[in-house]
């Protein structure tokens, strides 16, 4: 079901297992940091769930399968935030749809991404539901942030908790389907365990070999050359949250080594609070080159 998927393992054989033994449940809530999986296991989980084929059999595909994997399925639903929020009229309408029965297989899912991203009053209106649901509707929630969830919404959903990816399964993924060789233990940590991290950072080495090289000269360069070497901090605003965090992973590890680079650490988090107030982006910028170079010498 999942051999497409890496990562949580045990998640995915215990989902296996539910499906076999016909022990599912109402409601689940997949919670953990974004780009690790959830929404491809849940997509994947939904498929089995509504297919009307022999699960014992490989290599046939069923009516439902088809449907399922060109997005036509009729009892298989994503409902997805409207701006920054999951509102309240998205779930009315659910509930509208939510008492209709299956057409094409015994069950119907709806799978809600980004569902801690709901208002209050939506989780609210989703309470009704989950508890007491059709006995052919699973919900399946997806989110990140545990504590936006209402403690009434989390204790009527299963609840299952997806780990970060070891960075040696990112790194031969990588490799195998994108080709990436010689990938630093360093720029394997930004990823943070999540390979939508890894692939949208895949097409971004050279910047990120650009923050390094900056970082490794910040004490030997004088000011003229290490501001040369940091011209890319200007060229990528765009960039600039995840080009600072890598500094600061750069950072944690020298300090092993050099206690002078904990300083580094404290500018660049000095930097971010200057640019999340609406500072001026290259006063921030000339700011945080100058303190490095008085800093660390």
């Amino acid at each position: 079901m999942f051999d497409t998927i890496i990562g949580n393992k045990e998640i995915k054989i215990n989902l296996e297992k539910s499906i076999k033994n016909g022990n599912l449940s109402h409601s689940y809530l997949f919670l953990g940091r974004e780009g690790i999986g959830k929404k491809k296991i849940a997509r994947e989980f939904a498929k089995s769930i509504l297919c009307l084929g022999d699960k014992e059999k490989e290599g046939t595909e069923c009516k439902s399968c088809l449907e399922f994997d060109t997005d036509n399925h009729p009892d298989f639903s994503i409902i997805q935030p409207e701006g920054n929020s999951l509102k309240i009229d998205q779930i009315r309408e659910l509930q509208t749809r939510v008492s209709e029965k299956p057409i094409i297989s015994a069950k119907k899912v709806y799978l809600i991404d980004d569902s801690d991203k709901m208002t209050t009053e939506a989780q609210n209106a989703l309470l009704k539901t989950l508890e007491e649901p059709p006995e052919f509707v699973i919900i399946i929630l997806i989110g990140s942030n545990e504590s936006a969830f209402l403690t009434t919404i989390r204790s009527r959903c299963m609840i299952l908790h997806f780990q970060p990816i070891p960075d040696e399964e990112i790194k031969n993924f990588l490799a195998k389907q994108y080709q990436m060789e010689n990938i630093s233990n360093t720029w394997l940590k930004t990823c943070q365990g999540s390979i939508g991290k890894a692939i949208e950072l895949n097409g971004k080495i050279e910047i990120y070999q650009k923050v390094e090289e900056f970082v490794q000269h910040i004490a030997q360069a004088n000011l003229l050359e290490l501001w040369k070497k940091a011209e890319f901090l200007k060229e990528d605003k765009d960039q600039i949250g995840g080009l600072l965090d890598y500094m600061n992973v750069l950072f944690l590890s020298l300090a092993k080594e050099d206690y002078r680079y904990t300083k580094g650490i404290e500018i660049i988090e000095n930097t971010k609070k200057r640019l999340k107030s609406n500072g001026n982006y290259d006063m921030s910028i000339d700011n945080l080159i100058l303190q490095m170079k008085e800093q660390i010498r």
